[in-house]
């Protein structure tokens, strides 16, 4: 099977160079913000030298499903994704940003990651066996990677540009940017991810645990908060077969697991040069994100 080519990176002629993050090309689009998902692809903080087709096509139209069915939850930044829409220049380019890209409303970011668990595993798992805890949290004792926990726990961390997000606790979280938007924004992480667990589950897929970020529209002090970004992704979640399902030990996944464990059999010491992926791993990779794609939306790839 021959692939078609990664986009990795994005110009348009008549604008200024994007910002650009370890996924996304973010281009200043008037009062608003067009944001590119590329087919970049990060792992261990770093973006790999090779990418995987269509996942930014992936991300985004995953992410527009989500953002529509948590609507009711919390409202979100998504202006259009119809390229006819965009303004000029962007609208002269849809060989290049349809299916790809979102136009949508400018916020100031909170400088945290919303994380929601619902399973403990990761760096919560590694936690929980050193103190019994995930970022201050009490957890029951005798629990095994993979398993569920008997509720969702919202666990905080720093949003870092560059490096380790760091996990830290929701007092911590508080101090940060104010105990009053913390709780709201745990209540609608919580809500957020329930909606799509439930979801998942009903598709046969299990949500393990997920991010979320959120900006602030308004007056400060009267301020609106909305979702941003991404939304339940194979970027930002991880996304279990349930059928395949079995505490215990690491799972099969739809995400880019896989992609960290080929590193992993690579030894490869997570420092610059970054490795290239073999055509194999690309591939796997790929039908991966397109399967979580089906499955959740019930859409193909447009």
């Amino acid at each position: 099977m021959t692939l078609p080519a990664a986009l990795l990176s994005t110009s348009i002629p008549g604008v200024p160079e994007p910002r650009r993050g370890k996924v996304r090309d973010v281009y200043e689009a008037g009062p608003d913000l067009l944001i590119v998902a590329t087919d970049r692809i990060s792992a261990f903080d770093y973006v790999l030298g090779t990418g995987i087709p269509d996942k930014g096509k992936v991300l985004t139209q995953l992410s527009a499903f989500w953002f529509d069915h948590t609507a009711a939850a919390v409202p979100n930044h998504v202006l259009s994704l119809d390229v006819s829409r965009f303004p000029a220049p962007f609208d002269a380019h849809p060989d290049v940003l349809a299916g790809r890209t979102m136009l949508v409303r400018r916020t100031r970011p909170v400088p945290i990651e919303c994380v929601v668990r619902g399973y403990l595993v990761g760096s919560g798992w590694a936690e929980y066996k050193k103190s019994g805890r995930v970022c201050g949290i009490p957890l029951p004792a005798g629990l095994r990677e993979a398993d569920r926990l008997p509720e969702p726990i919202f666990t905080p961390s720093t949003k870092a540009e560059t490096g380790h997000d760091v996990n830290i606790s929701e007092e911590e979280a508080g101090r940060l940017v104010g105990a009053g938007l913390i709780a709201r924004l745990k209540a609608l992480s919580l809500e957020v991810y329930r909606t799509g667990a439930a979801h998942a589950e009903s598709r046969g897929i299990i949500v393990a645990d997920t991010k979320f970020e959120f900006g602030l529209v308004g007056e400060p002090g009267r301020e609106d908060v909305l979702l941003i970004d991404e939304v339940l992704t194979p970027d930002s979640s991880r996304f279990w077969p349930q059928d395949q399902y079995r505490p215990g030990g690491s799972q099969p996944s739809f995400d880019k697991q896989y992609v960290r464990d080929y590193l992993e059999q690579i030894r490869w010491n997570k420092q610059p040069p970054v490795p290239s992926l073999p055509d194999e791993v690309v591939a796997r990779t790929r039908e991966k994100y397109l399967e979580a794609l089906r499955r959740l939306s019930g859409r193909e790839l447009a």
